[in-house]
């Protein structure tokens, strides 16, 4: 115990108690909050100063401060008639994140592929404390299946710290890039000559697809669009040059980040198309599991469907892999030709096993 608080901070010292220890289903009562200002606080106060101090939470708006009323029967003290008086009782604290808002926040940090275990007890933690005593979500047992089989990068979040400052500035950077060897380690990626080759990058935002963190850039050398998963970047560093004007940039100018992200499923490079395939229809959910509301359907009779999406084309050729004995593609033809060629390339590998 520090000793007795300050009463000028008691309107902070119930706001506090409010947000820890209730909510729509466990509110308190002013005597209920008088004596957990004595007990957590060291503070003796009367029932009036509590009462004003609610009234100023309450007052001010901003605090989300819930109550509620009921009507006390007292006798005048003059004339003696019993007379209504409203009372306010059953305080609590709305929080701003329902229980389930927030579990949804927890379970994103917690099945998210790129921060690393420590990172993610932290997170759950400080989000946990966002809530109050009655809201259960335990941290003790949180496994890691990521970090347990391979090196995750410890640079993430101050990463993120840098990219966000080069972007608001306008800045470039410059870092290196990693990739995971047979020693299930990061690596610095090298050049052609075995140097570890470093990327001078002009950054305009960050996106999120699939768990994974991605920079939308451009790779100065070039004139397009590039990503870079941003927890394989390390040992970043702002520089003082200007990033290069998006006009200079093929595609940026009027970029819709959904949009790309949409087209983008397993963010490789290269062009978007308008791809059609046909396909069973109980692969409906699947494929709208995929591309989302970007992709549309023609019933075909017979339980097949034609599809047709607007994707990048490698991706749409690196998703079709995955689904090559339940779907053909029609349209483009350049991407029939492909996908032939990888089924070719797929059945050689097994013909003298």
């Amino acid at each position: 115990m520090l000793g007795a608080r300050p009463k000028k901070m008691m309107n902070m010292y119930i706001f506090d108690i409010l947000r820890r220890n209730t909510d729509a289903e466990h509110p308190m009562t002013q005597r209920e909050i008088q004596k957990r200002l004595e007990s957590d606080y060291d503070m003796t106060v009367d029932r009036k100063a509590v009462k004003a101090n609610l009234e100023d939470l309450i007052n001010d708006g901003s605090y989300n401060i819930e109550y509620a009323t009921k009507i006390r029967l007292t006798p005048n003290r003059l004339t003696g008639e019993v007379e209504k008086n409203e009372v306010l009782t059953g305080f609590y604290y709305d929080n701003i994140f329902t229980d389930s808002e927030l579990r949804l926040l927890m379970d994103s940090v917690l099945f998210s592929r790129s921060i690393p275990t420590n990172n993610k007890k932290e997170m759950l933690v400080k989000l946990k404390d966002l809530s109050n005593k009655y809201f259960k979500f335990s941290t003790a047992n949180i496994q890691s299946y990521e970090s347990v089989d391979r090196e995750m990068n410890r640079e993430l979040f101050y990463t993120i710290e840098v990219l966000d400052e080069a972007i608001s500035k306008g800045l470039q950077v410059k870092f290196l890039y990693n990739e995971y060897c047979a020693d299930k380690k990061l690596h610095h990626r090298k050049n052609e000559d075995g140097d570890v080759r470093e990327y001078i990058i002009n950054p305009y935002t960050m996106a999120a697809n699939g768990g994974k963190y991605y920079l939308i850039c451009n790779y100065d050398k070039y004139d397009n669009i590039s990503h870079y998963r941003i927890d394989r970047i390390s040992n970043i560093e702002i520089l003082e040059t200007p990033r290069k004007p998006k006009n200079q940039v093929e595609g940026l100018v009027g970029l819709d980040v959904a949009k790309y992200m949409q087209e983008h499923i397993f963010m490789f490079g290269g062009k978007s198309i308008r791809a059609k395939f046909e396909m069973p229809s109980y692969l409906i959910s699947d494929v709208l599991d995929s591309f989302r509301a970007n992709v549309d359907f023609e019933d075909l009779g017979d339980g097949k469907v034609l599809a047709s999406v607007k994707v990048n084309e490698n991706d749409m050729r690196f998703w079709a892999r995955q689904y090559a004995s339940q779907i053909k593609i029609t349209e483009p033809k350049e991407l029939v030709d492909m996908c032939k060629q990888d089924l070719a390339n797929a059945l050689a590998l097994y013909q003298n096993s």
